[in-house]
């Protein structure tokens, strides 16, 4: 997994300079996946000091840089000590599997087990995904974060929670906030009062004092405290997806971004209004920009392995050595011969919301091979997206008539191709690849007290797009998508929680998940800069 800052050009949203590290991940066992919380930020304070650097040496005075902003994967969960500045445990990703258990005690409380009975304060089904069954795992089975919630040292958070806390000071002062974003994804926050919520607090007996303050997606929350950029405020922080959607400028209602990275994320802005789906998808808050600012809300649609099929033929399987030439065998073959992938490994996201389903490749003959295969892998994510997409055109009742993209997917030209063909509407993709932080970085220059970037519309930089359009009849379509939902249901009912063990090689350690930025700082330039001064 990487992690990146990035520095905009706040009038131009020009990319001035940039530079990534990676991070490891740590699989302790099948479907577990944990990160170090000391080793992102450390990992953030390098990459700062790295991208000042190349600053210099474009003779861009650093002085310059007005505000910071954070990005980071949502759900991800950590607990820390605030005496002493140290976590308690690894971070568990947002991908782990290990709360299945949790989550079935929890639906033997719920009448009917109905996993939706949060759907309308949350917008959230009961899963493994979101934060709050991550952190009754903690509390449950770590005896350190037992005794330190006891003691009143724990602290809570999402990874921007985290580094903002610890950026601003750590146990010296730091802040302990977080956005309406990233806490609208805990299971344990209202996204209509915009508050803790006290029951949900209690049904997962998450004690309240150790969760952060909640704030705006955009307002100065504290000012660095050591480092290049000593005294700059950070003043934006957005969960990945919902800074792809600030950054692909979807602010009116219906605009929707598709980001393709680890995962598929398509969200679609519904406007102030928070829309329920009755088709698997879940509700969230888009964005708040401002203290005093409405809330946005948007419907999303999460599918778990999209990026992570293609490494998972490079790295598992080895039909390719890298995923350029994944790209190449399908473009090379151009079919999959009746062959469907199911890339279910952690089971199924939206709109099944199905954790026993398992990946399955089906319809193979003795003709096919490794080629169609490939097709088939990069055939899979398009589906996955054709899934989420004709439920998100059943909910908002008006179907989207072209489709915004972002991620490292969208650099495979046949994959974008294929997307366009499966959906039958145009895929629009901008020349800008970091449109996850370039939201961050918006929300931060456009935050009261910065005002150095201007969210009215007429103020906006217009992007250049690559377009492309569908190339096959929908007939042939809707009998290919037809095919892969017949696939998609041999691939459920596969696991059960209560299964034996396969030992400790993990489904997950084959994907370094380096699609999607974790915790990324966007450096943004100011006026001063801009003026010329």
């Amino acid at each position: 997994m990487l992690l990146s800052t990035t520095v905009f050009n706040a009038e131009t949203a020009e990319l001035l300079s940039h530079h990534q590290v990676e991070i490891k991940q740590e699989f302790p066992r099948e479907g577990w996946v944990e990160q170090d919380p000391k080793e992102i930020l450390n990992s953030v304070y390098e990459c700062v000091e790295k991208t000042c650097e190349k600053m210099n040496e474009l003779n861009i005075n650093i002085a310059n840089i007005r505000a910071i902003g954070v990005t980071n994967q949502r759900e991800t969960t950590v607990v820390w000590d605030k005496t002493t500045g140290e976590p308690l445990y690894n971070a568990i990703v947002w991908l782990d599997l290990r709360t299945q258990s949790t989550v079935e005690r929890l639906l033997k409380r719920i009448p009917g087990k109905n996993k939706t009975f949060s759907k309308f304060k949350t917008g959230l089904p009961l899963s493994t995904y979101f934060s709050a069954v991550k952190l009754r795992w903690l509390l449950d089975n770590v005896e350190e974060i037992k005794k330190a919630v006891e003691d009143g040292r724990a602290l809570f958070g999402t990874i921007d929670s985290w580094l903002i806390w610890s950026l601003t000071g750590g146990k010296n002062g730091g802040i302990h906030c977080t956005d309406v974003t990233n806490a609208s994804r805990t299971m344990l926050f209202n996204i209509h009062s915009l508050e803790w919520d006290p029951d949900l607090c209690k049904f997962f007996d998450i004690p309240m004092e150790i969760l952060p303050t909640v704030r705006s997606s955009s307002e100065i929350y504290g000012v660095m405290d050591s480092g290049a950029l000593t005294g700059v405020p950070i003043s934006g922080c957005l969960g990945d997806q919902h800074a792809a959607l600030v950054g692909q400028m979807c602010f009116q209602d219906g605009q929707a971004k598709n980001t393709y990275g680890t995962g598929c994320f398509l969200l679609c802005n519904t406007g102030q209004k928070s829309v329920f789906s009755e088709h698997g998808l879940i509700t969230t808050i888009a964005y708040k920009m401002g203290r005093d600012k409405p809330a946005f809300y948007a419907l999303e649609g999460s599918v778990a392995i999209a990026g992570a099929v293609v490494r998972w033929l490079r790295d598992n399987l080895g039909i390719a050595k890298s995923s350029e030439e994944v790209e190449k065998l399908a473009e090379d073959v151009g079919t999959s011969y009746g062959c469907y992938f199911v890339p279910a490994f952690s089971g199924l996201y939206a709109p099944y919301w199905e954790p026993s389903a398992r990946g399955i490749i089906c319809g193979l003959t003795q003709f096919t091979n490794k080629n169609h295969i490939a097709f088939a892998a990069l055939e899979a994510v398009c589906f996955q997206t054709r899934e989420i997409l004709d439920a998100m055109n059943k909910d908002c009742g008006i179907p989207l008539s072209q489709l915004q993209v972002d991620g490292g997917m969208t650099n495979n030209k046949i994959l974008m191709q294929l997307q366009s063909d499966i959906l039958c509407i145009p895929v629009v993709k901008p020349s800008m690849t970091e449109t996850t932080a370039l939201g961050a970085a918006m929300a931060a220059g456009a935050a009261e007290g910065i005002e150095v970037w201007s969210l009215n519309p007429g103020d906006l930089t217009a992007v250049t797009c690559e377009r492309f359009e569908p190339q096959i009849n929908p007939e042939e379509s809707e009998y290919r998508y037809a095919r892969w939902k017949k696939a998609v249901m041999k691939s459920m009912g596969w696991e059960t929680s209560g299964g034996p063990s396969n030992g400790d090689s993990s489904i997950f350690s084959s994907l370094p998940f380096s699609i999607f930025i974790m915790g990324s700082m966007l450096m943004l330039i100011g006026a001063k800069y801009l003026s010329g001064k």
